[in-house]
């Protein structure tokens, strides 16, 4: 299977998550190491004054070439991906990629972590695991199914989700899911 593993680059459990995940015989994007001799993304390429950056600069320089670079290596992988792995903890860009995977009904999985905060929206996630043999578990239980029952599985669970908030948040969103 084609994975796509979200993390932190502060996260020292991810380069392992990779390793296992490969292992098992998965082809699996790092952003760390997104290509042969390409290291990832880091905003000090742009900038080594990146952190004293106001928001105007920030929005400035996110067209500039290198981010552009960066940005359009994992976006080409996420599209690429069967399935995203969120390995916790991790930070904002982490989430938004999780968040693709659940909007464009991709199973996406979650390895938890001790003393993490919880999160109810994690309740969108395909499966919620505790170590990355659940994770190799929960991948191998997937790929058995067609990435169609994947797609039914997410519409009955976000169905159900507005059924039982009659006016809720999800009301359009199955609405806009439809006629899709």
């Amino acid at each position: 299977m084609k994975l796509y593993v979200a993390s932190s680059w502060r996260n020292e459990a991810q380069q392992g998550v990779v390793a296992s995940l490969r292992n098992a015989g998965h082809e699996v994007y790092d952003f760390k190491n997104p290509k042969p001799g390409n290291h990832g993304f880091h905003w000090s390429a742009v900038d080594p004054d990146w952190k004293a950056w106001s928001a105007e600069s920030f929005r400035s320089l996110l067209k500039h070439p290198i981010a552009e670079a960066g940005f359009s290596n994992d976006w080409n992988a996420m599209l690429w991906a069967d399935a995203g792995v969120l390995v916790l903890p991790s930070g904002r860009s982490a989430h938004i990629e999780a968040g693709y995977f659940v909007g464009a009904k991709k199973p996406l999985i979650i390895l938890l972590a001790e003393g993490q905060e919880p999160e109810l929206m994690y309740k969108m996630a395909t499966t919620l695991c505790l170590s990355i043999k659940e994770v190799l578990s929960a991948l191998d239980q997937i790929a058995t199914k067609p990435l169609s029952e994947a797609g039914e599985r997410y519409k009955e669970r976000f169905n159900k989700l507005d059924a039982d908030v009659p006016h809720g948040p999800f009301v359009g969103m199955i609405t806009a899911r439809r006629r899709l």
